[in-house]
């Protein structure tokens, strides 16, 4: 059994692709301390758009980091997917590809397509592609009903991540595998057999976060509620 924190990025920017080449070594290593320092085997590298491969030689500083997980978060013309397995394309333009697409994708490079926040300033719940999961995020913990329900309604699994865009934030969800070793190959076959759980952080601190960031989605209109309850709205992807 692994702890996967599958949806992290390694730096709190966006654009900016010159500071990016020289942040990103460091912000891994950073969500790598991150990820351990809360018990965590591994996180899956997930940033918007774009994949870059760093070697962490396989282990964190108490020995218990078993290393990262290759990913990236496609921006589709409907919301985000996450991409995540042992080949994910280097880099995709944003509202480029459908959600078939970016699925498509994924499977022909032999990773996992997760529906990303399926209530925040998406539609991606609504389309009839081929996904392997549905993602309980880390920022929305409340939504997890919600996700349950979408999930079981699809029969798709469920899996955690934190979506964390600042190493502290590693972890406030994360994903249980039950797999026989560590690997990417390993994590998407998990995955699509259902071999998976979603757990979520709900100390104070992971609480308090939370609660800014319903305020600063909110406030930007962001935030939605499942079919059933109302018809949601859609804005520009989140970044």
């Amino acid at each position: 059994m692994y702890t996967v924190d599958l949806h992290a990025h390694t730096r709190f920017f966006h654009g900016h692709e010159r500071a990016a080449h020289y942040y990103d070594p460091l912000g891994v290593r950073l969500l790598a301390g991150a990820a351990e320092w809360r018990g965590l085997d591994g996180v899956a590298l997930t940033n918007h758009d774009y994949f870059r491969s760093f070697d962490l030689g396989g282990s964190g500083p108490g020995g218990r980091f078993a290393g990262t997980i290759p990913g990236i978060e496609v921006t589709t013309t409907h919301g985000h997917v996450l991409v995540v397995g042992p080949d994910p394309p280097r880099e995709t333009d944003p509202g480029e590809l459908t959600p078939e697409e970016a699925v498509k994708l994924a499977h022909d490079r032999g990773c996992a397509a997760v529906v990303a926040h399926p209530y925040r300033n998406s539609t991606v719940r609504q389309v009839e592609a081929d996904f392997d999961a549905i993602e309980v995020n880390g920022k929305h913990p409340r939504t997890e009903e919600w996700a349950r329900k979408l999930a079981e309604s699809h029969d798709l699994p469920l899996v955690g991540g934190s979506d964390a865009h600042y190493p502290v934030e590693v972890g406030r969800a994360y994903t249980e595998i039950d797999a026989d070793e560590f690997s990417p190959e390993a994590v998407v076959e998990a995955i699509r057999d259902g071999r998976v759980e979603p757990r979520v952080h709900q100390g104070p601190f992971d609480r308090g976060l939370r609660t800014l960031y319903r305020r600063v989605h909110e406030g930007k209109g962001n935030l939605q509620r499942p079919d059933w309850l109302e018809t949601p709205g859609v804005g520009d992807p989140p970044k």
